[in-house]
């Protein structure tokens, strides 16, 4: 469904949205009274049996609706991301749960504190603002390292040099299995639209060549597809130094997320994988430490913590501490946790893809200063969402656009890039999780991203995003404004024209290619991609891995 982007938006427009939004409710209580006592129970058992997974304890999270599912985290909402404060910075993988309140050494489901909150209440303000600082040192001197790794090579794809790589032939189950159980594997929607065309889903007509319906977490299928067809694979595990698997393990979590299985049941099938991995001889060679893993969901989702029934413990096994493993939200203490970009619906061809697409939107009237695709959450600690939508529509002046997600079905892609490109500036705020794929459909879309939240971004895609922010991005800090001490669009209407040009051209011209991903079939040339930033910079990293395998 196509949203009209109007120049201004009045209070009458506001008025009416909320009308909207009432009127559904009311047509739906209305279809509601018309069903007999007997159907309508017949249909809360369906429910109770097809969500019963999701309500745990104190925290009751169902997903009814495809928008819902499609927003950023709803299905990994409930996941317990405590984040774990190093103790040293001499030994990054020394990692200690901080203490909290009632010796709870978690956040509660789906909620992230500020730093400041990583660390126990009780200890003295000091001694936690020191732990605190020495918890983002070694974020920084983490990424500070993988920036190390980045490949110098002026090639789409780094001269080989006898680096091959070998791809798995993984059994079926750990992979391609799972595609084919699609049909059931979202209760409420057919979810195998999402993964055809290797992926990329289903194309989009109306935003043309290269546009399609992907899922945010089509992830692991799009780089098995590319890496399969990769310049330096090779076949013969002998000659190869760097080793991708491909385990579908986003999939593997999703396909049990609204069944009522066991923690078991979960785990089950990566650690059969780890079992397979170590009958391997290139995983004995050198303990996995040049082995890949792609995963497409966050990295809380394969950390679960004690008995919580959300994701799996995929990477907490010792096994898998070795590996690289690339995800769309990596954990910010674990090394070799590497941020790569979420996917975004636009695939290019060739590099005449990309190039009309940077002439269109560098061209684009940009009539909104400020745009905020999303919905309140009103059981947020931070209370972000709320103050921005307050701020943004309490203007009157059509400086700031609310997309309103909660009437709106923003998973259509038409809807979010058409209006990111007729936007300056895009709020970005953390959701369930600190990262958004809608920091990547801003970009995409020549939208400056204004971030409250350093985890959203900044520490998070070493290469793909570069360490001075400020040419790509606004940063507030979220206290100020959930505090009421800043108006982010007064803010932000301070900013000169000349200022937003520059970060404009730089996101389009700069950024802009490495952030999307090519189609399974892509003739890129003059740029490089998301995957092939990713791959020449994994080669490089592997050059350097000391073990009997590397000498």
């Amino acid at each position: 469904m196509a949203v009209s982007i109007s120049r201004k938006r009045s209070k009458s427009s506001r008025k009416q949205e909320a009308k909207q939004c009432y009127f559904g409710l009311t047509i739906l209580f209305n279809f509601l009274s018309r069903i007999s006592v007997l159907v309508f129970l017949i249909i809360l058992i369906y429910m109770w049996s097809s969500f019963s997974t999701l309500i745990t304890g104190n925290i009751i999270h169902v997903c009814f609706s495809t928008r819902k599912f499609n927003s950023l985290y709803c299905v990994s909402a409930g996941t317990q991301p405590s984040f774990e404060i190093p103790t040293s910075t001499n030994n990054t993988s020394s990692i200690i749960t901080p203490e909290m309140d009632q010796g709870n050494a978690t956040t509660e489901p789906g909620k992230f504190p500020d730093i400041p909150y990583l660390v126990a209440s009780k200890v003295d303000v000091n001694d936690r603002d020191k732990r605190v600082a020495n918890a983002v040192k070694v974020v920084e001197e983490q990424l500070q390292l993988h920036r190390s790794w980045r490949s110098k090579s002026n090639k789409n794809y780094a001269t080989c040099d006898g680096q091959g790589i070998y791809v798995y032939d993984l059994p079926s189950k750990f992979n391609k299995d799972m595609v084919g159980q699609c049909h059931d594997m979202v209760p409420w929607q057919n979810f195998c639209g999402y993964l055809s065309n290797e992926g990329l889903g289903e194309p989009i007509a109306r935003l043309g060549k290269g546009w399609y319906k992907t899922h945010q977490y089509s992830l692991e299928l799009i780089f098995h597809s590319r890496v399969l067809k990769h310049p330096c694979r090779v076949y013969d595990e002998k000659i190869a130094k760097l080793f991708y698997v491909p385990f579908y393990g986003g999939l593997d979590i999703l396909r049990w997320h609204f069944k009522n299985v066991s923690n078991d049941v979960k785990d089950s099938l990566g650690l059969e994988l780890v079992t397979w991995l170590e009958r391997q001889g290139p995983w004995k060679r050198n303990s996995g430490k040049d082995h890949v893993f792609v995963l497409g969901k966050i990295s809380w989702d394969f950390r679960r913590s004690r008995d919580s029934p959300w994701g799996t413990r995929l990477l907490e096994l010792d096994k898998m501490q070795n590996p690289i493993k690339l995800l769309i939200e990596r954990q910010p203490w674990h090394v070799n946790d590497i941020g790569i970009p979420h996917p975004t619906n636009f695939h290019p061809h060739t590099d005449n893809d990309i190039i009309a697409w940077q002439l269109k939107i560098i061209r684009s009237n940009r009539r909104n200063l400020v745009s905020f695709a999303g919905a309140a959450r009103v059981d947020a600690e931070d209370k972000i969402r709320s103050t921005l939508i307050d701020q943004c529509t309490s203007l009157g002046n059509g400086k700031c656009h609310f997309l309103n997600c909660s009437c709106v079905k923003c998973d259509e892609a038409e809807s979010i890039i058409e209006l990111f490109v007729e936007s300056e500036f895009c709020l970005q705020p953390t959701g369930d999780s600190p990262t958004r794929k809608s920091v990547f459909d801003s970009l995409i879309s020549g939208c400056i991203p204004v971030l409250f939240d350093p985890f959203t971004a900044y520490y998070q895609y070493p290469w793909h995003l570069p360490h001075q922010h400020d040419k790509y991005s606004v940063f507030m800090d979220k206290k100020e404004v959930t505090q009421m001490n800043v108006n982010v669009v007064e803010k932000l209407a301070n900013i000169s024209s000349r200022e937003r040009e520059n970060m404009r051209r730089y996101i389009i011209y700069e950024l802009l290619p490495g952030l999307v991903y090519g189609d399974y079939n892509a003739e890129l040339d003059k740029f490089h991609d998301a995957f092939a930033i990713t791959m020449n910079n994994l080669l490089q990293r592997v050059s350097r891995l000391e073990g009997p395998h590397n000498n």
